[in-house]
Formats: C-alpha cells, sequence, structure tokens
C-alpha cells in the first residue's frame, strides 16, 4: 500500500473557510495530512459544511475558533503541528474604516499567528498566503518589455496615496512577517498569487471570482482599490490589466512550499497577465449565447499588459492551467451554485 506524503503529519490552516484555504484544505486530506483548521466560528455550518463533507475530514479534519485580532487564540490550533499555513486575512476592497476593517487584522493577524508558531516546539515550516498585491504597487512600469518578479515589493507610501488599502494591509502584513521571523528564526515561505479564479468549494461568493461574475452580469465594474464594482444595466467593462491564476494551482503551490526542503523566500503566482477585454473575448469564444459588454468603460487607451516571471514557481513544479480552462471552470461552478442560470 502506498503511503500518501502527508500521513501522520499534522499542519494548521487559518481562516479554513476561504477560497484558496478551503481548496488547501481538500489537498492536503487527499495527501494524507491531519489538518486543524481555525474558523472564525466552528458552528456555523454555512461557514464549514463544504469543510466538514471533504473526503477525510471526518477522520483528519479538526475545527479550531480562532480571531485575528485575539492573541493566543492560534496557541490550540497550532500545538502539535508540523506546518502551518496562514491564509486568514480580510479581504475587502471597499472600506470605511481601512485601518480597522483591513490593516489590524491583517498585520496583527499575521503576528499574532507567527507568536503561536514561535511558542511551538514542533512547527518546522510556515506558509504565508500573501498576494501580488504586495509585490507590484511601486511605481514602476508594468508595460508588455518589463517582466515582474519576486524581487519586487509594493511601496506602502504609494498604496496610501493611491488609497489601495487591501494593497496595502496585504504589504504591510508581509513586511511584518519577513521581519517577525528573521527574528524568531521561524523557517516561512510566502506564497503571492494574483487575482485567484477557478471553481469554488463554499456556498459564498468570493471577490475575484466576483470579478468574471460581474462581466457575465453585464454590469459595468469599475476600478477601485483592486476590485470591480458593479452598476447594473451598463455594458461596459473595465481598463485594467491583471494578473490570473487558477486556485488549484494556488493551494498546490502553498502545499508544494511546505514539502520541498530547499523552498524560500517569496514565490510569484501569475499564469496569465490579461486586459479585461481578453477576458470578455475569451468568454464570448466559450459561451457565444452570453450577452457580454462589448466597449470599455473609458476611452483611454487599453492599459498595457506586463510580463511576469514563472521561474521560480516552475522550481515548485507547478504546471499552471492555462487562463481560458480556469475562465470556464469558473463560470461552470458559478452557474452550479445558482450565482448564474443561462
Amino acid at each position: 500500500m502506498s503511503i500518501e506524503p502527508g500521513e501522520g503529519k499534522v499542519v494548521c490552516v487559518t481562516g479554513a473557510s476561504g477560497y484558496i484555504a478551503s481548496w488547501l484544505v481538500k489537498f492536503l486530506l487527499q495527501r494524507g495530512y491531519t489538518v486543524k483548521a481555525s474558523v472564525r466560528n466552528p458552528s456555523d455550518p454555512k461557514k464549514t459544511h463544504h469543510l466538514t463533507s471533504l473526503d477525510g475530514a471526518k477522520e483528519r479534519l479538526e475545527l479550531f475558533k480562532a480571531e485575528l485580532l485575539e492573541e493566543g487564540s492560534f496557541d490550540s490550533a497550532i500545538q502539535g503541528c508540523d506546518g502551518v499555513f496562514h491564509t486568514a486575512s480580510p479581504c475587502l476592497f471597499d472600506s470605511e474604516d481601512p485601518e480597522a476593517e483591513l490593516i489590524e487584522p491583517a498585520v496583527k493577524g499575521t503576528l499574532n499567528v507567527l507568536s503561536s508558531c514561535a511558542k511551538s516546539t514542533s512547527v518546522r515550516r510556515v506558509v504565508l498566503t500573501s498576494s501580488e498585491a504586495a509585490v507590484s504597487i511601486n511605481g514602476k512600469p508594468r508595460t508588455p518589455d518589463v517582466v515582474v518578479d519576486e524581487t519586487w515589493f509594493s511601496d506602502p507610501n504609494l498604496c496610501k496615496e493611491l488609497k489601495l488599502w487591501y494593497v496595502l494591509s496585504k504589504t504591510l502584513a508581509e513586511d511584518a512577517a519577513w521581519k517577525f521571523v528573521k527574528e524568531k528564526g521561524i523557517d516561512m515561505v510566502s506564497i503571492n498569487p494574483a487575482v485567484c479564479i477557478g471553481p469554488l468549494l463554499q456556498p459564498t461568493l468570493n471577490s475575484t471570482v466576483a470579478r468574471v461574475l460581474n462581466l457575465i452580469n453585464g454590469t459595468d465594474p469599475s476600478y477601485r482599490g483592486f476590485i470591480l464594482y458593479a452598476h447594473p444595466g451598463a455594458q461596459t467593462f473595465p481598463n485594467y490589466t491583471f494578473g490570473w491564476v487558477n486556485v488549484k494551482d494556488v493551494a498546490n503551490a502553498h502545499i508544494q512550499a511546505y514539502e520541498i526542503p530547499s523552498a524560500s523566500g517569496r514565490y510569484l503566482l501569475i499564469e496569465s497577465v490579461a486586459h479585461t477585454s481578453e477576458i470578455v473575448r475569451i468568454l464570448r469564444e466559450l459561451y457565444p449565447h452570453l450577452q457580454l459588454p462589448d466597449k470599455c468603460a473609458d476611452d483611454k487607451p487599453y492599459m498595457p499588459i506586463f510580463q511576469a516571471s514563472k521561474e521560480k514557481t516552475s522550481s515548485l513544479g507547478i504546471e499552471f492551467i492555462p487562463l481560458k480552462v480556469s475562465l470556464k471552470e469558473t463560470v461552470e461552478s458559478l452557474k452550479e451554485k445558482k450565482f448564474i442560470s443561462f
């Protein structure tokens, strides 16, 4: 009988009910790991049923209540774990109070989780879910001849100036994490994915998949702080270029970054860089009967695409799912979850 790579190993996943984290839990259970999963409310079936119904969950998944801002609240979930995947962080793109809703939970929450790791004698590696947001917003041009890679860091002052509060929260949280682990001698690897799309395991809509839904719904999504806001009735797409990646590749990259001893530093995960006009074109090709927006929301030249380095991520053995496949999986999942019907 073959032994799964995670058999006998215990790992913790924070924010386990989220989009990336749910796939991470699924793949960890498939690989034989025992998973201690932190969620804000373990007794809310809406937040946990998609996790407790996964294959292997009955035997090897344990839910823990933990709050990002509550010091020591991750201690029991992390105690006795070989590895910790810290994915919990608020993902809001429009905030009345960015300090309280985004920045404080992202930064303090990350430091709380890492403090629990520092107390543990068993944790051998932490994998942090950061974001491409913490990489590329630094004032450098992003044009077709420019290659963005893991050595780029977003500039907090520029993020503040542009009021990109989500980007700022991810940038400050990752920065604080690197300082903390250096001081405490903790082995940490950071995963920096672009806009994640692909199938949903959780019953709720998350903000990155909502971008695709907005285009299909024929809304006019304007760009503000890394999200598309819907203005029903208009038939335009926003003038914005994003990096895109499949959520399953992101979850797999986390596991590879944990399992491969030589993995270190940051890993940028971008399969394709595409303007929203290109997303519309692919969706039209996949679903010719859909009424998709046919003009841009403004008259300015299209925001240019840039290149993203895949060199370092290929060392994790990730073979990216193509954008067209990811978009088809996203739409089929939105149909299955009844967010759209056609």
